[in-house]
């Protein structure tokens, strides 16, 4: 294990700023993940500690060594690329053993060390079989022994499940995660997917256009997002102008239309300034509909129902109040409601974020 840091790490292609002066600490034997849209950079910082990219400015230290003129192969880092990047006329023991030939690894080891490999992403007994013998899946598992066996400091993980189909992406993601644990190797995982580094994250790190937008626990960058675009871009939410009324240290309370006072929590609002107004952010699934009056305690309103997205246990609804849309993910208990339908349109206040007024 080893711990990374990047300090005012920038990349630049041209006049374009790639990566803009990251600082990033990855703690050792922890799952962090880069997450954002295409082209913000994460692959780019990924690129950059393997070696493959070189910084603009800034620093990398691997294990408080600097490594930024270090070559890729003296890094002794593990990479799992998205295509795998398996050799097709090689058996898997070869393709596995690849990286033990560059190292001072004896070689009566190798066939030791592949099998130690291969139980470790269970897949025993494979080692005279071909890439393409194997399903997507289990190539996926090769690539990821291939990148252990060398017993690496720093493992990087380059969007590695997105080439596999939905069913098999979720039950690769928690066997990925429980294989990360059980060797416990610092692991940076690259990513656009939410609901990935959602679920496989010790550590998240929002990316945009280049910059670092946040970096936190998951359950803290999806609850009490640091601005608008971490929480448009993690999960469904619904981002609504607002007035700032009073402050004290418990709460704040924005006067939202359609809802009269909402008193955010102050550890939800810690971001808005002094200015007067901010934006009131609340997650589809937290808003709730119902036929008759809201339980006592949530902050609630009239509205009409303008279309429905039914997907089976649950179904998304599309509301009008005032002049404005909200969208609601709900469990379907009986039947879902119809577009046309008058419901009252609920939320708890502690289930709220207040954002800042950007631009």
């Amino acid at each position: 294990m080893a711990r990374v840091e990047l300090k005012g790490l920038t990349k630049s292609f041209g006049a374009v700023k790639a990566v803009q002066e990251a600082n990033i600490t990855f703690e050792e034997g922890s799952f962090t993940t880069l997450l954002g849209p295409s082209g913000c950079g994460k692959t780019t910082i990924l690129r950059m500690i393997a070696g493959l990219e070189t910084p603009t400015s800034g620093d990398i230290l691997v294990a408080g060594n600097r490594v930024n003129e270090v070559p890729i192969h003296k890094r002794n880092l593990g990479i799992v690329f998205q295509n795998y990047a398996l050799f097709p006329h090689r058996t898997i023991g070869e393709n596995i053993a690849f990286g033990l030939k560059y190292r001072k690894v004896p070689k009566s080891t190798f066939a030791e060390k592949v099998r130690t490999a291969l139980d470790v992403v269970r897949l025993p007994g494979v080692e005279d079989r071909y890439p393409s013998q194997l399903s997507g899946g289990q190539q996926q598992r090769i690539a990821l022994a291939r990148a252990i066996v060398i017993e690496p400091d720093v493992l990087l993980l380059d969007e590695p499940l997105s080439a596999l189909d939905a069913n098999l992406r979720e039950e690769m993601r928690v066997e990925l995660k429980a294989i990360q644990h059980r060797i416990g190797v610092t692991s940076v995982f690259v990513t656009h997917d939410q609901s990935e580094a959602l679920a496989m994250s010790d550590r998240i790190v929002v990316m945009s256009a280049g910059n670092v937008e946040q970096i936190g626990e998951p359950e803290e960058v999806y609850n009490r997002p640091a601005s608008e675009f971490v929480a448009d871009f993690l999960g469904a939410s619904n981002i609504v102008e607002a007035k700032v009324g009073s402050k004290d240290a418990s709460a704040v309370v924005l006067e939202v239309d359609g809802f009269g006072a909402v008193p955010v929590p102050a550890d939800r609002a810690a971001t808005i300034g002094s200015g007067p107004a901010a934006k009131l952010m609340i997650r589809a699934e937290k808003l709730k509909l119902s036929a008759g009056p809201a339980a006592e305690g949530r902050i609630s309103s009239p509205a009409t129902v303008e279309a429905v997205d039914y997907q089976g246990q649950l179904a998304r609804y599309f509301l009008r109040v005032g002049d404005r849309q909200y969208q609601v993910m709900n469990m379907i208990e009986g039947h879902p409601f119809h577009a046309g339908a008058e419901v009252t349109l609920s939320f708890d206040p502690a289930d709220c974020a207040a954002l800042p007024m950007e631009g």
